[in-house]
């Protein structure tokens, strides 16, 4: 399936990327454009404005995502949490990881092209997501 964000991934579009790639299509192309109105027919728009798929009554894109296909997965909304803070910086969670997310992301994002961003965060959610794994299983910060 083809899904398409606007161009100069950042936190919220690169974990949504990652999210649909592990755990709604693993097939998933990524495009990347500058305006909605460039978004091919057939494909599925995220994280820009007026998308399905998008901020929606003050959840980030992710969030959007995680209820949108009904993933539950509590570890998914420890990162949504992460996400949200870094991405909108409201405060709603206590999620201290997300200043340094939002800084590696924000980052890669100066010094990569946006498939370089998608190949490089890929490897950062999936361990964020196994750190979580590792904290639920031992019921403390993994050492």
């Amino acid at each position: 399936m083809r899904w398409a964000t606007r161009a100069g991934l950042h936190i919220d579009r690169a974990a949504c990327a990652w999210l649909i790639r592990t755990h709604i299509d693993p097939d998933a192309e990524f495009l990347f454009v500058d305006d909605r109105t460039a978004v091919p027919a057939g494909a599925t728009p995220f994280d820009m404005r007026g998308a399905e798929l998008g901020h929606h009554r003050g959840d980030c894109s992710f969030e959007t995502i995680l209820r949108r296909y009904e993933l539950h997965d509590p570890l998914l909304w420890k990162i949504a949490e992460m996400v949200h803070e870094a991405d909108l910086a409201d405060e709603r969670y206590d999620a201290p990881e997300a200043h340094g997310l939002d800084v590696i992301l924000r980052g890669l994002s100066m010094t990569c092209d946006d498939e370089r961003v998608l190949a490089l965060s890929g490897p950062i959610f999936d361990g964020l997501y196994e750190y979580q794994r590792r904290a639920a299983l031992l019921n403390r910060t993994p050492g």
